[in-house]
């Protein structure tokens, strides 16, 4: 986590950046920032009805919410938890904002938590929390990262839970991360990076404890990704950044972007337990969690019956098979340079604004951390 004046400035080139990437493509960047123009070329059409408030945060604890989960067993109990700074503590929030538990994990520590994620065990039908300890704003500072995985409290009240701690590193050096999401078919676990080209990295299918764990890249990421998650029935995933939303049925395979709120710090992003709408929060007090609805081609995505969704992006030879294709939709480009939808002169014109920001946000980090 930068300091408050480096998320200050990295938010204002994004915007600067934004607004000159609009201008240039010939596009006009909408009020409030201009997070949404590039998500409206190319938007699906909305399944049922419109974005509302779901709720806002009314924990004074909770300043800033960083990472968001549905409960797979609790219903109408979401789980959300600070960025670094807070310690390893999450909360469990009711419908109306209220906190209704703090846990507390014993033997973990906080040093950048940016996310997490919710699951089921297949064997128990136990619910599992994962808590990614993964944010390095020097791409390559922490020798490695860790994911915290937690089994869902049974009753909702003030504890402190055991944690299992899995470390990682990345097969190609260090990046930053905010986006973490399990596949509910095949337990996988996943890191986005977020980064100016991003990706997706894929987990170990047996996780071990008594060694750092590899991540192997499998597929592009849209610039900047701050958040990520599954679908509660496998058949896609979504990636959250600053400007909107991206869903995809396996890496490098988009299927539509979706418009999101306008909030003062876009940090998490989930899925309602029946897979119609997504949630999306913000960091700062009382700050809102949006319900926004998916568009009608996602939901035609999900799928009955479970089968594997994600596929290496090159074949090996243990490699799952690669998705039916779905009739009538042309197969998206594995091309980063596209980057969700953006032109590649766009992003070539954000990358040169930012560039010149970098030395600056990285003296800041530096001297604040």
């Amino acid at each position: 986590m930068l300091s408050k004046p480096g998320e200050v400035l990295v938010r204002a080139f994004a915007v600067v950046g934004l607004t000159a990437a609009t201008a240039f493509t010939g596009q006009s960047a909408p009020a409030g920032g201009g997070r949404a123009a590039w998500a409206d070329a190319g938007q699906g059409t909305r399944a049922d009805g419109e974005e509302r408030i779901l709720f806002r945060f009314k924990d004074g604890r909770i300043g800033e919410s960083s990472g968001l989960a549905v409960s797979p067993t609790h219903e109408g109990v979401y789980y959300t938890h600070n960025d670094s700074g807070s310690g390893p503590v999450f909360y469990a929030v009711g419908p109306k904002g209220q906190t209704r538990a703090t846990f507390t994990l014993r033997g973990a520590e906080a040093r950048d938590w940016e996310g997490m994620a919710a699951s089921v065990d297949q064997k128990t039908g136990r619910g599992v929390l994962w808590f990614a300890d993964i944010g390095d704003n020097f791409d390559g500072a922490w020798p490695d990262i860790s994911v915290y995985k937690v089994a869902e409290p049974t009753v909702l009240s003030d504890a402190v839970v055991p944690a299992v701690r899995y470390r990682f590193r990345y097969e190609d050096g260090g990046h930053n991360a905010e986006g973490v999401m399990v596949n509910p078919r095949t337990g996988r676990l996943y890191i986005v990076t977020k980064q100016f080209a991003g990706a997706v990295y894929e987990a170990p299918k047996r996780l071990r404890t008594d060694r750092v764990n590899v991540l192997r890249k499998v597929g592009p990421a849209p610039l900047m990704a701050t958040d990520a998650a599954y679908a509660p029935d496998g058949s896609s995933f979504v990636i959250r950044t600053y400007f909107s939303a991206t869903v995809y049925r396996a890496p490098g395979e988009q299927i539509t972007r979706v418009t999101m709120p306008q909030l003062d710090q876009a940090e998490s992003i989930a899925y309602t337990r029946d897979g119609r709408y997504l949630l999306t929060g913000s960091e700062g007090k009382r700050s809102p969690v949006y319900q926004v609805p998916l568009p009608e081609e996602v939901l035609r995505e999900a799928a009955p019956e479970p089968t594997t969704a994600l596929r290496r992006a090159a074949p090996t030879p243990d490699a799952e098979p690669a998705p039916t294709p779905v009739a009538g939709k042309k197969a998206e480009r594995d091309d980063a340079g596209e980057d969700a939808g953006v032109p590649t002169s766009a992003v070539l014109l954000w990358l040169a604004i930012a560039a010149g920001a970098t030395g600056t946000i990285t003296l800041i980090a530096r001297n604040t951390r």
